[in-house]
């Protein structure tokens, strides 16, 4: 019988040692990595969790796989910024982002950035 308890969701990367850094390491998250396996589970405050696969020959999805909601998304910008994460990954008028990355119009106030495997992750404002 299909029961959805315990759903999660994953992703691929290119590089799981990469991404084990710049999950634990930059963006401060819970990272376990699951032995023999090739996988890490990423634990989110939310108590939800994210599988992350390595997989030969890696494209990064075209869209947000990652979002974290933020009180303040300025806020949030400026502490990725000084983390070294970069936060203005658009430049064309399709997605209107201010010289920060941070879109200002067509909802809440959202910035994009990149895992290093290019997978798009997201902050918005609650």
């Amino acid at each position: 019988m299909f029961r959805p308890d315990g759903a999660f969701s994953g992703f691929a990367v290119d590089d799981l040692d990469a991404a084990h850094r710049f999950y634990a390491d930059t963006l401060g998250l819970q990272v376990e990595v699951l032995e023999g396996s090739g996988f890490l589970r990423l634990h989110l405050a939310s108590e939800g969790s994210i599988l992350v696969y390595g997989k030969p020959h890696h494209e990064p999805a075209s869209f947000t796989v990652l979002n974290f909601p933020v009180a303040d998304v300025e806020a949030a910008v400026d502490d990725l910024r000084a983390r070294g994460v970069e936060t203005k990954i658009y430049d064309d008028a399709d997605i209107p982002t201010d010289s920060r990355g941070i879109m200002h119009e067509g909802g809440p106030l959202i910035a994009w950035f990149r895992d290093p495997a290019g997978n798009v992750l997201a902050v918005l404002e609650e």
